[in-house]
């Protein structure tokens, strides 16, 4: 088959997979990616995530991740979510989990999807291809704006005219010679509504992020404490966080999730912090199997769930946060503590005036 007719073909195959953008680039189509990278793991910036280091030459260069392949086709699928994703934070006594964890594992079922491309790739136009989601050093937002699928937004993050900043992407390599697209140009413009929305300050800059200051990364990467100041911040966002996401102008072209396997269960956006805070090591695994929560473990987890007890400023949640302060984990334990106290604070209040307040939020230092 003619490559251009190869690629036509595939992309046709790839929207009845559901995807909704593909792209092609090649290994070689980011050359501005290793020395970025090399500066943002100088700076620190990706605070205790040493795999990012550890890899980084195969990170920055994809041509050296596998040196036969000579295309790579990028993939992106929506997960855009039907209702307001920032409508959970007003419930303090609920915890908010990300949007793409609510549901079922995105490794889980978009690898089965890429593979079944790649197979039929092979058979139509012969070669070998790898495929990657997420679980390999490979650089996706930047490919995938080499691959024309949109760019890469001031909050680091892909987004596209067609379908906003709420994709997931996959990756195939190829030995296949097939014909690249054109990148995508930055079109943010002077829009800074992602970097004035995150709670910490985690953008030192535009299109730079310090993860060390990110919900995301201190929900799920970061394993010990979190700064006393940054806890307030972070509200009862118990897994991840999408406020930049959610405020992007582009959303209102996002394309709603096609696959009925991202529908999550009803109480998947805000389960309530007292049933979180109960649950032993059999009921976290039970409660979130097959959802990328269970990767962190259910002391992480709940070190998080202690957090938002703690910002919650309900009394009533008292009993779940001393339950937290006797976990054998010392970081689990500490969390606890500190949900505790500031829950003392907040009945010391509503005894005083009859009418329960929140603790005074610690406004978090944001970089000047």
């Amino acid at each position: 088959m003619d490559p251009a007719a190869l690629k036509a073909a595939l992309a046709e195959r790839a929207a009845a997979e559901g995807f909704v953008a593909m792209g092609v680039t090649t290994p070689d189509a980011i050359p501005q990616a290793k020395p970025r990278l090399a500066a943002w793991l100088a700076a620190g910036h990706h605070g205790t995530m040493g795999w990012m280091e550890r890899r980084a030459d195969w990170r920055g260069d994809p041509a050296a991740l596998w040196p036969e392949a000579r295309a790579v086709v990028m993939l992106a699928e929506s997960y855009a979510p039907e209702a307001d994703p920032l409508a959970t934070l007003a419930e303090p006594e609920a915890g908010t989990i990300s949007v793409y964890a609510r549901g079922r594992d995105y490794h889980d079922r978009i690898k089965p999807r890429l593979k079944r491309l790649g197979r039929w790739l092979i058979a139509a136009g012969g070669g070998a291809v790898k495929v990657f989601v997420d679980t390999a050093p490979v650089m996706e937002k930047p490919l995938a704006q080499a691959a024309g699928l949109g760019w890469q937004g001031k909050h680091t993050n892909l987004l596209g005219r067609g379908f906003g900043n709420w994709v997931f992407l996959g990756a195939i390599f190829t030995t296949l010679a097939l014909p690249p697209d054109a990148p995508e140009p930055e079109r943010c413009g002077s829009c800074t509504a992602c970097l004035d929305a995150c709670p910490t300050g985690a953008f030192p800059a535009p299109f730079r992020l310090d993860a060390r200051r990110c919900i995301s990364y201190l929900t799920i990467e970061h394993a010990g404490p979190v700064e006393e100041g940054l806890r307030p911040a972070l509200g009862n966002r118990i897994f991840g966080c999408d406020d930049c996401l959610a405020v992007c102008p582009w959303n209102k072209f996002a394309r709603a999730a096609r696959d009925v396997r991202l529908a999550a269960p009803a109480d998947a956006a805000a389960p309530p912090l007292a049933a979180l805070a109960a649950l032993d090591d059999a009921g976290f695994r039970a409660r979130f199997a097959g959802t990328p929560v269970k990767r962190i473990g259910r002391t992480r987890f709940l070190r998080n769930v202690a957090y938002a007890i703690g910002n919650a400023g309900r009394p009533a949640l008292l009993p779940a946060a001393r339950a937290l302060a006797a976990e054998a984990d010392p970081v689990l334990a500490e969390a606890g503590a500190w949900a505790a106290a500031r829950l003392l604070a907040a009945q010391s209040g509503a005894d005083r005036d009859g009418a329960p307040r929140p603790p005074s939020p610690i406004a978090a230092d944001r970089p000047t």
